[in-house]
């Protein structure tokens, strides 16, 4: 019995694959509007010399960066002095009653320019390819969605547990995704100010521990088109040590149950 639940479970990961090959687009198009607007929040320990600076320095796609911080990074602080073209930065203080990033990120948006047509999200934490900027824009600025997404490549160090979960996570990202089924995830997510300002982004947010599931639930209940980049595989790093894996599991189901108590039902059977 448990060896021919083992079989379909592979034969289903196995036809989620071909169908995630098969829909892949083969041209790839990019877009690079004017008025994309990038909101990156950082810890106080972040370093603004970074291997992530390097890589959105040479996105294919032109953007401004917003940086949200507590008020404490000294790095972001030093690329906004050196950079004030470029980079503008926000200083959020310390969350109350809500996540501390989502507090930041709350901040960012209140310090929107007239003209930020564009908004992009993007984790501290991810490896994003020099075409992650355009491949997100693409669709919006097409009119083909409203919100877009890419997908978490999770890649930990180690082998054994790490690597199973690794696994387990690209099983997930070839899951088929529609409309009506696709959940943004906040590390790298795009959408248009008009959709930002339809789901009243700033409401969504508040009082929340995670940003995308928020937004996610605020889009579907907007009924936006929201859509999944497929191609668009963002490395994502994690440390290997079981602790570290422990962490990741208990914070994205704690955002699931505090977002989304039906989900968490499923999940938890």
């Amino acid at each position: 019995m448990f060896l021919a639940i083992w079989f379909l479970l592979q034969a289903i990961g196995l036809l989620g694959v071909i169908n995630y090959w098969r829909h892949l687009p083969a041209d790839r198009q990019e877009e690079a509007p004017d008025g994309a607007v990038m909101i990156l929040s950082v810890r106080d320990d972040w370093q603004g010399d970074s291997e992530l600076v390097t890589r959105l320095k040479a996105q294919s796609a032109p953007f401004r960066l917003l940086l949200a911080t507590s008020g404490g990074c000294v790095a972001a602080e030093a690329l906004a002095a050196a950079e004030p073209d470029w980079v503008q930065i926000v200083r959020a203080g310390v969350a109350s009653d809500e996540g501390q990033k989502v507090h930041k990120l709350r901040a960012a948006l209140k310090a929107l320019r007239d003209g930020d047509r564009y908004l992009i999200f993007i984790d501290a934490d991810i490896e994003p390819p020099v075409r992650l900027v355009g491949r997100l824009l693409f669709p919006l600025v097409r009119g083909k969605a409203d919100i877009v997404t890419g997908y978490r490549l999770l890649l930990p160090a180690g082998q054994g547990m790490p690597a199973l979960v690794g696994a387990v996570e690209q099983q997930l990202a070839t899951l088929p995704r529609a409309a009506s089924s696709t959940m943004p995830w906040g590390g790298a997510m795009a959408m248009t100010r008009v959709a930002a300002e339809r789901i009243d982004i700033d409401a969504a947010l508040a009082g929340r521990l995670s940003d995308d599931m928020a937004i996610g639930l605020a889009g579907w209940r907007a009924k936006l088109r929201m859509r999944p980049v497929r191609d668009l595989l963002v490395a994502s790093p994690l440390d290997g040590r079981l602790s570290a894996l422990w962490n990741f599991g208990v914070r994205q189901y704690r955002h699931i149950l505090t977002n989304s108590p039906r989900m968490w039902a499923v999940a938890t059977g």
